[in-house]
């Protein structure tokens, strides 16, 4: 048995035991020991930006397999391309595990999009997006200033771009320009030049820094990944929201960006961006000694006309004296009017006092004074005949008053006012009758038709009518269950109890009757 015992644990005594910590880091070795640089292309999968801690972590993935991902705090804030949900990118990194979970992954230290084709791919996608939420639209767009006093500029500020843009504004229009500095390049391009922006249109000019009349976000030529910071949304959504009219001039004639859509204008180079800014200089003085030119040759013509004007409308008037020869006329004329006049009034008035004069003589007011005496007097005399006559008509008038006051009268009246009132109390007794007839009749009549549709005329024709415990009546026989209580109603509602059963029983026999009520609800 001992030989047994010792043959059977034999075979374990020849295989090495590892621990577990011993296994997960030998396979660590061997892993970076075997992948110690490599490249891995697959589609970005899980990236929801990097953790509170700096560190990125997501999934690499194609149509086979999938391959966790990690993206150091220090190698994340070097890459020239940040990682998207969805896009296929190309990682450089070395393999190793993580012990504590068996698990493999890659650390990565770059990544670049999968070829061009992917970035495009992404960069249509983020067009349609931006386009439906309408930032692109032509109605957005603002017109741009035609002198502006002050230009702001976000750029590079040791690049070529601002030194094109500086010596073509002061060969044009030179004014003042203030620069931005950031980078138009790599991980923090996109949000520096959307802060940049609002920045601008931050301003107020009480601080000393005046505000921009318009504004240019410039940068030189390179390929799809070095323009690709101002394909990102927060720049596209800083121009379309900027209130201060916005130039995109990044690349050459042949890049575009999401930024050159949603800005109010388009410059194929910096150089076009400052001469679509400003004017010429030389031009506009030209034009304004052209303009002013044509001013004083206007000015000069419309004095010669005006002057010719006057030469002939002073040809026209008459001579002094020949304007004033009529007038002096009339005058002499009314003149001389006046006074024969005066001396024709004066013998008129002294006409009229001598008639007066003369009606106002003694003798002639004594006549008068005679005539309104005789006049008094027969006054005098006619007054009491009258005052008895008014008198007598106003006795005859209270005579005729008094009669029809008398009591013969009043009962006369009286006699009058009750026929009048048998009259209308008669009329108001037909009427009352005629009324009450009509609407007995309209009564009959619709108690007559109100008794055919009741359910009452029904059950005189020898129908019944069923109701269960809760009153209500029962229409169909399945409403009726087995031993439910019944109420049967009959002509002159008269009732009855009964206690609902199977219509035979399983002999074929039917149900006993069952006993008359002496009263209503006896079968309960």
């Amino acid at each position: 048995m001992a030989d047994a015992e010792q043959g059977a644990d034999s075979p374990r005594s020849n295989i090495t035991e590892y621990s577990v910590s011993e296994i997960s880091f030998a396979v660590k070795r061997t892993i970076e020991d075997r992948f110690d640089r490599v490249r891995i292309r697959g589609e970005v999968s899980g990236y929801r930006g990097p953790h509170s801690s700096g560190h990125a972590y997501f999934t690499l993935k194609d149509e086979k397999a999938r391959i966790d991902a990690v993206i150091w705090r220090g190698a994340f804030s070097k890459l020239a391309f940040m990682p998207e949900e969805g896009l296929e990118v190309i990682a450089t990194g070395k393999l190793t595990t993580y012990p504590g979970s068996s698990k493999y992954q890659i650390v990565i230290d770059n990544i670049e999009p999968a070829g061009a084709g992917a970035l495009m791919a992404l960069l249509e996608e983020r067009r349609k997006k931006l386009a439906a939420e309408g930032l692109f639209d032509e109605a957005r767009k603002q017109l741009l200033p035609y002198m502006p006093r002050v230009i702001g500029v976000v750029t590079s500020p040791t690049g070529a771009v601002i030194r094109d843009i500086l010596h073509r504004v002061n060969d044009r229009y030179p004014l003042h320009v203030i620069v931005w500095p950031v980078r138009v390049q790599g991980e923090t391009c996109g949000a520096e030049v959307a802060n940049a922006i609002r920045g601008f249109n931050a301003l107020d000019g009480s601080g000393g820094i005046p505000r921009p009349d318009v504004l240019i976000v410039a940068r030189g030529g390179g390929s799809l990944e070095d323009l690709w910071g101002f394909n990102e949304e927060a720049v596209v959504r800083a121009a379309a929201d900027s209130m201060i009219p916005l130039i995109s001039a990044v690349g050459h004639e042949t890049d575009w960006t999401l930024i050159d859509h949603a800005a109010d204008m388009r410059a194929p180079t910096p150089t076009g961006a400052a001469e679509i800014a400003v004017p010429v200089k030389a031009e506009l003085e030209a034009t304004l000694a052209q303009l002013w030119a044509r001013l004083r040759s206007g000015i000069g013509r419309l004095s010669d006309r005006k002057r010719e004007s006057l030469r002939a409308a002073a040809r026209a008037l008459p001579a002094p004296d020949g304007l004033l020869a009529m007038p002096r006329q009339r005058f002499d004329a009314a003149e001389f009017r006046l006074g024969q006049g005066l001396k024709a009034n004066v013998t008129a008035k002294r006409s009229a006092y001598a008639l007066a004069a003369g009606k106002l003589s003694p003798n002639r007011l004594a006549a008068v004074l005679d005539r309104d005496r005789r006049s008094l007097e027969r006054f005098e005399r006619d007054l009491p005949r009258a005052l008895l006559r008014v008198a007598d008509r106003k006795r005859e008038a209270l005579n005729l008053r008094a009669s029809r006051l008398s009591v013969s009268g009043i009962d006369r009246q009286r006699r009058q006012g009750a026929d009048q009132i048998r009259l209308l109390s008669s009329r108001l007794t037909r009427a009352l009758d005629l009324t009450l007839s009509d609407a007995r009749t309209m009564l009959e009549q619709k108690g007559r038709l109100l008794k055919s549709l009741s359910y009452e005329a029904v059950l005189e024709r020898g129908f019944a009518l069923v109701r269960d415990d809760n009153d209500r009546p029962v229409k169909r026989a399945a409403q009726v269950k087995k031993g439910a209580l019944l109420t049967i109603e009959f002509a002159g509602r008269e009732k009855v109890g009964a206690i609902a059963t199977d219509p035979a029983t399983p002999g074929g026999s039917k149900p006993a009757p069952a006993k008359k009520p002496t009263q209503q609800g006896d079968l309960f």
